[in-house]
């Protein structure tokens, strides 16, 4: 068989078609490998993206009703607590505590009113579970009546006013309730004598119809 230049350039047509086609196959390969690549890679993107705002939702949610279970904090529930009383002139004295919302007053109330007034308003504020009332009542202090005269004249003071009277000449005594009734005529010495005596004897008088001596 004999090459010719004719066999030769045919030969090398077909080659070239063959390396041209695979050329084309070869990217072909390549662009799908490309997509199938990128696709899957979105893929795991979007999965990734799903789960990481499901998990934050979850832990939004997590945070809120964990602040919503644990309340204002002991501080804030003190603050308003103060606050709530120091609006009552009665109440703004009382010492104030919180633990855990649990809620301690101490002081001193002018009267039972006031101690149970202290205990219904802590209870209103937002937070408190419980209230411990260790406030204590003022007690009343009862002012004794001034010393005063005599009002009843019994029979001994009756007899200490005769007594009294007995070496002053020219005067009488009735008793008319609590007063000793004085009359007749007697000097300004005598006059002081007897009022020195009732004064002492703690006894009320009348001496409008004792005349002095002329």
């Amino acid at each position: 068989m004999f090459v010719t230049q004719k066999n030769i350039f045919g030969a090398y047509n077909c080659f070239n078609k063959k390396i041209i086609s695979l050329k084309y196959l070869f990217v072909e390969d390549i662009f799908y490998f490309v997509v199938l690549f990128q696709n899957q890679k979105i893929s795991k993107v979007m999965k990734l993206t799903k789960f990481f705002s499901g998990a934050l939702l979850i832990a939004a949610l997590a945070f809120s009703v964990s602040a919503c279970k644990s309340g204002p904090k002991d501080a804030d529930i003190e603050k308003a607590v103060k606050e709530k009383l120091a609006a009552t002139p009665d109440m703004a004295s009382t010492a104030v505590s919180v633990k855990d919302g649990v809620v301690t007053l101490s002081g001193e109330c002018k009267d039972d009113a006031c101690k149970a007034g202290c205990e219904a308003a802590v209870k209103t504020v937002e937070g408190v579970k419980s209230v411990t009332n260790n406030c204590t009542v003022k007690p009343v202090v009862t002012t004794p009546p001034p010393a005063s005269l005599t009002t009843t004249l019994d029979a001994a003071t009756q007899q200490k006013v005769k007594d009294g009277l007995k070496d002053i000449k020219g005067v009488t005594v009735t008793f008319d309730g609590e007063k000793a009734v004085l009359a007749g005529e007697v000097s300004k010495t005598d006059r002081m004598k007897i009022m020195q005596m009732l004064s002492s004897a703690k006894v009320k008088s009348d001496v409008s119809k004792l005349m002095d001596k002329k």
